[in-house]
């Protein structure tokens, strides 16, 4: 005939703690340890056991949920600021990038204009040339106009112009200053317009801005 099961005895122990927690009722912790309500009570009234913990266990939860509470809104916030600050980040480095080729192909135009003015008497030798191979007054004129004074005037405004916005772009990319207040300064002290600057003025700033 199999022997009934020995019940485990009672946690006392546990039950005095759950006791003095006061969070459960002694009917609640009686029946998690097999034992009747009774049981406990005589115990407790034995050993002089009080529910005396429960304001301290309310004030330490109180205080948990206080942290928590002020800590989820930091560390979101936090989150949020850093997420941010990498979008943008991201997007000035492309921006410097850009602005970095921009600037040199700006650059390599202003040395090829500063080398077709330099050497204008070939350009005229080559326009003979290309006038006495076919005759071509289209080809001809074409030549004309790029190498023209006129021209190359043009040409050299609207360099100019590209090196104002790439100059104002740089220094507002790298928070130099604001893009709104660069200028160029003339050999008398005043502000000059960057279109009526030469390719070798233009060229002194770039490099100036390098600095």
């Amino acid at each position: 005939m199999p022997q009934p099961k020995q019940r485990a005895a009672p946690d006392w122990e546990r039950i005095e703690a759950d006791y003095r927690a006061g969070l459960l009722s002694v009917r609640e912790i009686a029946a998690s340890q097999g034992i009747t309500e009774g049981a406990v009570r005589k115990r407790a009234k034995r050993d002089d056991w009080t529910r005396d913990l429960q304001p301290k266990i309310k004030a330490k939860a109180d205080d948990l949920v206080r942290k928590a509470e002020v800590r989820t809104p930091v560390r979101t916030e936090r989150e949020v600021v850093d997420a941010n600050a990498q979008v943008i980040a991201d997007v000035r480095v492309c921006h410097r990038r850009d602005i970095v080729r921009a600037r040199n192909l700006a650059m390599k135009l202003l040395d090829e204009l500063e080398v077709q003015t330099d050497n204008i008497d070939l350009l005229e030798q080559l326009e003979t040339a290309i006038a006495g191979e076919d005759g071509s007054d289209g080809l001809t004129r074409v030549f004309q106009r790029v190498t023209s004074t006129s021209g190359r005037i043009d040409s050299a405004k609207k360099l100019a112009e590209a090196m104002k916005v790439l100059v104002g772009m740089e220094r507002e990319a790298y928070g130099i200053v604001d893009a709104a207040k660069v200028e160029h300064t003339g050999k008398d002290g005043g502000p000059v317009e960057v279109v009526h600057m030469t390719p070798e003025a233009i060229r002194e700033v770039m490099e100036k801005d390098d600095c």
